[in-house]
């Protein structure tokens, strides 16, 4: 008989309609459930899937390529997206928003030495841009999104072709996004080849020679940035690219097969899930919380190439969206060091999902949803609630 109650911090009504499971990640066996079979939206959470299946299908070494090569006409350029959100305008050697990123400077500098040493072209101008973004396709803008999440800095719209997640500041996280990222990236690269150039989109021609290229951070780079941040644009990229790599399209509503099939080769049941983005922000993405404890087992145990996700989750009081002054706080920062878990919030719901090493010894996997009318509040209920986990460990009673 287990004898550890957080059913207080559970009926907390900051909690607003609380789904929620604890397993005793040792032995599997589930020791608080509330609602914990059925699929509700996960807010930021769903990145954690998103990096697994991109862990699965593209491999942690993987890495997104932008190119360009000669285009069809004299005096002709096409810069080729392939889905890098993290390219950036900055000068080389400065560092963006996103750490070790290509820049286009480089990529400039690379085309002009390989049209110079041409002889068919040196000595001679390059007067036009082309731009192909056509590896994605379909809308730029999921439907159920909030377009505020764009004007507040926090997505951009879903191209294969953008420069520094398409923020107005380069190098702050949080950031104003155009309307236009591709026609942004665009101009960047038109005014590092030098200005004067006439730019157009426009499909690359087969057969040219390439010019240049520059590559992302590899993709387990590249999760640790989106977890530790919650950062939607490098989520919806790698979605997008897994789903290609898996064969399932390059449109939002190619998400659902391709995050699922690289979420099968890790052995859970992923008939429950439903996904139409790959940051979570969506309300309408829905992952049951009972899914998420089974993921985090395997996250824990460093299975396949899933160690990359526990080394970038956010620690309680230490790191990333964890460490924020409104998060273990107070009398929840008793389990600070202790919680290392993803974050989540949308407008109409909070969530907390990772792992706990209880005051116990015990590792627990979790997952805690405050859904409905919830506030900012609701993020210092589940910290609680979570810490009373801690508090339990193998302890807690289902009660």
């Amino acid at each position: 008989m287990r004898t550890c109650s957080a059913a207080g911090a559970a009926g907390d009504s900051r909690l607003a309609d609380l789904q929620a499971q604890v397993v005793n990640a040792r032995t599997g066996e589930v020791l608080f459930d509330r609602g914990g079979s059925t699929p509700s939206r996960t807010a930021s959470v769903m990145k954690v899937l998103t990096s697994a299946a991109a862990l699965a299908v593209l491999g942690p070494d993987y890495r997104l390529e932008t190119r360009v090569v000669r285009g069809a006409e004299p005096g002709q350029v096409v810069l080729i997206g392939g889905g890098d959100p993290t390219l950036s305008r900055t000068p080389s050697g400065d560092t963006s928003a996103y750490a070790g990123a290509p820049h286009l400077d480089d990529l400039a500098a690379q085309v002009r030495a390989a049209w110079d040493a041409d002889p068919s072209t040196a000595g001679t101008p390059i007067t036009s841009l082309v731009v192909d973004a056509s590896y994605f396709s379909g809308d730029r803008w999921e439907p159920s999104w909030a377009r505020s999440e764009l004007y507040n800095g926090y997505m951009a719209e879903v191209t294969a072709l953008m420069v520094d997640g398409d923020r107005d500041n380069a190098y702050v996280n949080t950031s104003a996004r155009s309307e236009d990222p591709v026609g942004r990236a665009a101009d960047a690269f038109a005014d590092a080849l030098g200005g004067g150039v006439a730019v157009s989109e426009g499909i690359a021609p087969q057969g040219t020679a390439a010019l240049g290229s520059v590559s992302s951070q590899p993709v387990a780079t590249l999760v640790q940035q989106t977890l530790i941040v919650s950062d939607n644009t490098i989520a919806e990229s790698l979605a997008r690219v897994t789903a290609i790599e898996a064969g399932a399209g390059n449109t939002f509503e190619a998400l659902q097969q391709g995050i699922t099939t690289g979420l099968q080769s890790y052995g859970l049941d992923t008939s429950s899930l439903h996904i139409v983005d790959g940051s979570g922000l969506s309300p309408n993405s829905a992952v049951p919380p009972s899914y998420l404890t089974s993921l985090f087992i395997k996250i824990l145990n460093r299975e396949g190439n899933l160690g990359v996700i526990y080394d970038g989750l956010p620690v309680s009081g230490q790191t990333g969206s964890l460490s924020y002054s409104d998060r273990f706080s107070g009398a929840s920062s008793r389990a600070d060091g202790a919680v290392h878990a993803k974050t989540g919030w949308i407008d109409d719901g909070y969530t907390l999902s990772g792992i706990v090493y209880a005051a116990d010894g015990t590792p627990l996997t979790f997952a805690i949803y405050a859904l409905g009318d919830v506030s900012d509040n609701a993020k210092q209920a589940i910290d609680e609630l979570t810490a009373s986990f801690w508090d339990c460990g193998n302890n807690l009673s289902n009660l």
